[in-house]
Order: C-alpha cells, then structure tokens, then sequence
C-alpha cells in the first residue's frame, strides 16, 4: 500500500496518520481564562520534545462542531500556563468525558467528575485525580494553519502520585503508573509486555 499525502484530504491523512503512529501518549490539559473558568480537554497529538530546556508539544486543533479556536488554545494565549495531566487507566473515563463539546463558561472538570487541585508554580490548577502532572509555562504558540495550533510548553515542575516515582532515583515505577495510549477511532490501550534490549557495543568495543 502506497499514498502520497498531497493527494489525500485532511481526514485521510489524520485517519492514516493516528491508526499507524500508536500508542500515542494522552495529555488530559487543563486551562484558565482570565475570568477564572477552568477548561479541560484531552489531546494525544502530544509528547516531550526536550529536556534542556524541559519542553512538551501539543497540537491544538479548531473546534469541529464550529471551526472557533478552541478553549485550551484561547486561554493558554491569554495566560501563558497550562498543566498536562498525564492518563492511566482510572482515569480514562473522565478523560474522555472532557472531550465533550461545552461552552467555554461550563467547566468540564465538574461535568467529568473531577477535582481541581492547586498547581505549586503556575496559577492553573491540575487535576487531583491524575498520575503524573506537568505544570508547564507557554513557551511558544505558533499557527500553523487556519485551523491547527502548534503549542510548546515548558515544564517547570512534576508532581507524581505516592509510589510511582522514587524521590531519591527518579525510578519510575510502571506497576503503580499504568499510563494508557490513544490508538485509533474509540481505541485505546494499556501497556502490554515490557520487555528491554541492550544496544550492542561497536565492533572492537566492549559493552560498557
């Protein structure tokens, strides 16, 4: 099978592109406006991007229902903050529940049933019920298209549920995270088996 993207529409290429490129990493976003509406929305066109500086990478998408940019993009360009709450299997329900289409004065925290927790370095709030979050100040926000965002964020501070990160080696424990991954349409899925494999030394050198 062979397609050249530049004849295909927008909905093919997303259709090819989010069924091939999976699992894919969930950020469950939360936002503020500057009246103080929190707004929540999940998106797994997402991931880090570096660590000096500490950067994530999101692509902000229009509304669909009315092409109006959406509530993540408008109040991160109006308050520079964001926090990405990361997803694990619990959480999974909400989080699709946040992407139902509400007016941007409904909070879809309340509407999905979860708590808003206080951030420790930006004004945003996460979400108490999260794994892991990422509080994040913007870094850039670029418009890519009339209808697509590119937004990164640098990462000022992490903050882990009890028993997923050792505070002393930073080792991640994956039997108390359980991240789960979008794949494609309704799909999504958690980690299967884990398995390692050892990059092998260079000819004529030893394994370090």
């Amino acid at each position: 099978m062979f397609a050249d993207f530049s004849d295909l529409t927008a909905h093919d290429r997303y259709k090819l592109l989010s069924a091939t490129v999976m699992p894919r990493p969930i950020a469950l976003v939360t936002t503020q406006s500057k009246a103080g509406v929190l707004n929540a929305a999940p998106f797994s066109f997402f991931n880090v991007f570096s660590e000096d500086p500490a950067l994530a990478v999101l692509g902000l998408e229009t509304r669909r229902d009315n092409d109006r940019i959406k509530d993540t993009t408008a109040n991160i360009a109006a308050t520079g903050a964001l926090v990405i709450n990361l997803v694990d299997r619990a959480l999974a329900g909400p989080m699709v529940a946040c992407a139902a289409s509400l007016g941007p004065e409904e909070d879809e925290l309340t509407f999905a049933g979860l708590t808003a927790l206080p951030s420790r370095k930006v004004s945003v709030p996460g979400i108490a019920e999260a794994p892991v979050r990422l509080e994040c100040t913007l870094f850039e926000l670029r418009q890519i298209t009339a209808r697509r965002h590119l937004c990164i964020a640098e990462v000022q501070a992490i903050t882990a549920r009890e028993g997923i990160i050792d505070p002393d080696t930073f080792h991640v424990s994956l039997d108390a995270y359980r991240p789960i991954g979008r794949l494609m349409g309704q799909s999504y899925a958690e980690l299967g088996e884990v398995f390692e494999i050892a990059i092998p030394p260079a000819p004529g050198k030893e394994a370090s």
